[in-house]
């Protein structure tokens, strides 16, 4: 799982390594490089400033196809989409600069960069708060659609198809940001999208998706929210992509972005 619940609040794991990391690198360049107060506070909020900026800077650009339709989504910075590699370099790039008067400090700051980096990426690898799928294939349940019908998930395996879960509630701001991309989504040919509304009634469901043109393949109900259980989700919206055979690839907790979702189409 890609995210763990705070409260009432889902924060992404690889942002809470980050956050450990940078913390760390706070406490250990206070003490080792020698700055004083100011210029060690001024670089090292520069280098934050720097790493986030030049991160989306390079993610946007990479996968511009995605954002061009939506160019204004590049600034959104709450959302995913940020590149490590160029976070680095642009940190890199400021930490030379800030310090080009101090030599030993500049090379300290540009050491203990490289290494907070690196923990963070050994930290997404080793998953110590877990990242393990928590389920291995497309769950054994019936639901009903908003027609009364019953719709078996485990059969949706035998059309050949990309398949995207998507739980989802209509007083969850996220998940209602991200179903246009859904319904978009479940128009292209061999994908198919299942929207699985959560604990909530018919008529709330039904008005939602009549009042946004919202049209579904499989808007299916979960009043026990039986798929909550069984995906193990912290919390609204939970993506789950499963491959032609139902077998799961991948979890995403929190708002998906088009540049996540094309990626789960295309590769």
């Amino acid at each position: 799982m890609n995210a763990i619940a705070l409260g009432p609040l889902l924060i992404s794991t690889p942002r809470l390594y980050a956050f450990g990391c940078a913390l760390l690198l706070l406490l250990g360049s206070r003490y080792l490089l020698g700055l004083p107060a100011k210029p060690h506070g001024r670089w090292f909020n520069g280098l934050l400033v720097a790493w986030l900026l030049g991160a989306r800077v390079v993610f946007v650009a990479l996968h511009w196809e995605s954002y061009s339709a939506t160019p204004i989504d590049a600034i959104k910075l709450w959302q995913p989409g940020y590149n490590a590699l160029g976070g680095l370099l642009a940190g890199l790039a400021w930490t030379a600069w800030a310090l080009r008067e101090r030599l030993l400090a500049m090379l300290g700051g540009l050491a203990m960069t490289v290494g907070a980096a690196s923990l963070w990426l050994v930290m997404i690898t080793l998953a110590p708060l877990g990242q393990s799928l928590p389920v291995a294939s497309l769950p054994d349940a019936i639901l009903e659609d908003l027609e009364g019908n019953e719709i078996h998930l485990t059969s949706l395996a035998n059309q050949g198809d990309l398949i995207i879960v998507n739980l989802w509630a209509t007083w969850c701001p996220p998940c209602l940001r991200e179903m246009p991309l859904l319904a978009e989504a479940d128009q292209q040919e061999g994908v198919s999208v299942v929207v699985v509304n959560q604990g909530e009634d018919l008529l709330p469901i039904a008005r939602y998706l009549d009042e946004q043109s919202l049209v579904f393949r499989y808007p299916l109900r979960d009043p026990q929210q039986t798929l909550m259980a069984q995906f193990q989700a912290p919390g609204l919206p939970t993506t789950v992509l499963f491959d032609q055979h139902g077998k799961t690839l991948d979890v995403h907790v929190g708002e998906l972005t088009r540049a996540q979702l094309e990626s789960w189409l295309n590769d």
